[in-house]
């Protein structure tokens, strides 16, 4: 049997789905290497908070609805670009620190990078999920993955705030990791809104001109 990659939900089992598998021991290398070199174990804890619920989350739905390989590569993707940032800070992320030498800006952007990851990568899973699970028409599982990216971007920046004025104000400047720039908040939700525009209209034009292609031959 080839070992291909597939672009569409399967239900292939777990024990039987190679690529699946592979993202498994993927993902939990990063992470376990993220808890144990971890430079702040309190903020590595709040970061991951999302990320346990998030795992649950596919674990207990996996009988009822599987991704594609493709989309379980974006999510393995983000996760890993996510729980590393989780390791140092998102503010003092070696990654991040190599790119401010190199780039010469003013501030480490790692935090900017993940941001626009998690509308670019978790769109198109957005998107399979509401059109093949759901069942919604095609122009709601485009619209949706966007409008939601949005909201749960200006949601996160609630969550943010309130970790670090409310429930833990001592972990506060390193969950925010704000740098000092006071529309820290307003840019990484724009920059998570492109991502999926972005995404969106990329899958868009393959499609497109797939069929096109099609008619052609």
């Amino acid at each position: 049997m080839a070992f291909t990659i597939a672009i569409s939900p399967n239900r292939t089992p777990l024990l039987k789905n190679r690529w699946l598998q592979f993202f498994i021991i993927v993902f939990t290398s990063v992470w376990v290497s993220t808890l144990v070199g971890t430079t702040d174990m309190a903020n590595w804890l709040m970061e991951n908070t999302l990320v346990f619920i998030f795992l649950i989350y596919l674990i207990a739905s996996f009988k009822k609805h599987q991704f594609s390989d493709v989309s379980y590569l974006l999510i393995t993707i983000y996760l890993c670009l996510h729980v590393y940032g989780s390791k140092y800070t998102y503010a003092d992320n070696p990654f991040g620190y190599w790119l401010q030498e190199v780039l010469h800006t003013q501030r480490n952007h790692y935090d900017r990078i993940v941001h626009f990851s998690f509308g670019f990568l978790l769109a198109y899973p957005m998107r399979e999920l509401f059109l093949n699970y759901f069942k919604f028409p095609a122009w709601v599982a485009w619209s949706l993955p966007i409008e939601i990216t949005l909201s749960i971007s200006a949601f996160y920046e609630l969550i943010e705030w309130a970790v670090a004025d409310i429930f833990f104000p001592a972990q506060g400047d390193a969950y925010l990791g704000t740098q000092g720039d006071i529309w820290d908040a307003q840019k990484d939700i724009f920059l998570a809104f492109s991502g999926a525009i972005i995404a969106t209209t990329i899958v868009t034009i393959i499609k497109k001109t797939f069929k096109v292609y099609q008619k052609v031959n």
